[in-house]
């Protein structure tokens, strides 16, 4: 990569590669997750099945006090040298697997298309990698695995589990996403930014309504709507500068019931994106300006939620060097490629907040598949070798971090 530093393949031997058992174990977990997807803060099986395969392998993980999701230290802390900490997100979305794989959604309308079950498989693959490793006095540090709740749910299940505690002597924190679009076998890296801002906008429209022969004599909310849902964009497009990747993107547009009446409400629903922590933090202000300017324009009485999501992921560039040099010293540089901002949204951001981090794209695309998939997509899949590669760059993270 031209950014990031990394060590030549075989300059650093390292422990903790995976053996044929327990990678095949791990697909196996995967591939029931994958049947048994459940919604944030609802991830009771999930946690249940992390919480009984760590304790199987000697570990004392415990329940974050919402009752899903759940902390897992390895090794034992010194209380000076920082832990470092590797993050996993448990939960899944509203939308049916039309996939025709045998690891199927069992349940309707429920679907791990995100990747977390990969996530979550591979922080425990970590986890008893480097469990083995600490029992035989090869851990130089511990570790804390943090199983999060809820990441699709604004503003994010990261923020309880901040405040319950998790990163509590921890100085370092990584995770990966799945990325459809890089090869198993490979991950993508940037220092700065690598996600956006995302918050959540919902507008109601008010005015009188009445019959459609005599718009004049009303508040034409259709009218107003629509203006609503173009104009905003644009009128936020010449208000920002252009590099900070502001977006309004609307979802849902409701209003009237008949074809000759002028409804009295009229509501719109959407996200707002931002490249940058700056335009991110004015975004509410110029947000509700833009809406009320144009809602006034049409006698319109507007109404604004504007529910706070996430800031961008900005990987501090020692941490994503860090992951670099484990991806080198496992796989080689080659197996390292940059990536772009993606206009997602992750609370993985939240972490970032208190302590420096970085978060790498994991390849889960079939090398040589040339079928274009995308992250919440009902025919979302992966090739589960991408399951070793992340087990083998967390372990080498960690070993890395400690050994520094």
């Amino acid at each position: 990569m031209n950014q990031l530093k990394s060590r030549e393949p075989g300059s650093v031997a390292l422990p903790g590669t995976l053996s044929a058992s327990l990678r095949e174990e791990l697909i196996a977990f995967r591939r029931d997750l994958h049947m048994h997807p459940e919604l944030g803060n609802q991830e009771f099986r999930t946690t249940a099945a992390l919480m009984g395969r760590l304790e199987a392998a000697g570990l004392a993980p415990k329940v974050l006090p919402a009752g899903t999701g759940l902390v897992c230290d390895i090794g034992t802390w010194d209380g000076v040298r920082p832990m470092l900490a590797i993050r996993a997100d448990l939960d899944a979305l509203p939308i049916p697997d039309v996939k025709t794989v045998p690891y199927r959604s069992t349940v309707p309308n429920r679907a791990h298309a995100c990747g977390h079950d990969v996530h979550t498989t591979t922080v425990l693959g970590a986890g008893l990698v480097l469990a083995d490793l600490d029992s035989r006095g090869l851990l130089p540090n511990a570790v804390r695995l943090i199983f999060q709740p809820a990441e699709e749910v604004l503003p994010g299940g990261a923020a309880d589990a901040i405040e319950a505690g998790v990163l509590d002597g921890v100085g370092r924190i990584i995770a990966v996403h799945c990325d459809p679009k890089v090869d198993a076998g490979r991950i993508g890296l940037r220092h700065g930014p690598i996600t956006s801002a995302c918050d959540r906008l919902e507008v109601t429209l008010d005015g009188p309504g009445g019959h459609t022969a005599r718009p004049h004599m009303t508040t034409d909310l259709i009218t107003a709507v629509a203006r609503v849902a173009t104009d905003v964009p644009a009128v936020l497009a010449r208000r920002v500068d252009a590099r900070s990747g502001l977006s309004v993107t609307w979802g849902r547009i409701e209003s009237g019931h008949a074809c000759n009446v002028i409804p009295q409400n009229a509501a719109l629903s959407g996200t707002v994106r931002c490249l940058d922590l700056h335009t991110w933090r004015d975004a509410p202000d110029l947000v509700h300006a833009a809406v009320d300017e144009i809602a006034t324009l049409h006698r319109a009485k507007s109404t604004i939620s504007y529910v706070r999501g996430v800031p961008p992921v900005v990987n501090d560039p020692a941490v994503a060097d860090l992951l670099a040099a484990a991806m080198t010293a496992r796989r080689g540089p080659y197996a390292i490629e940059d990536t772009e901002q993606s206009l997602g949204g992750e609370d993985f951001s939240w972490y970032l907040e208190h302590v420096p981090g970085a978060m790498a794209r994991l390849g889960v695309r079939v090398p040589g598949d040339t079928t274009r998939r995308d992250l919440h997509a009902g025919d979302f899949d992966v090739d589960e070798a991408a399951i070793e590669v992340g087990v083998e760059l967390f372990t080498a993270a960690a070993l890395l971090n400690g050994g520094a």
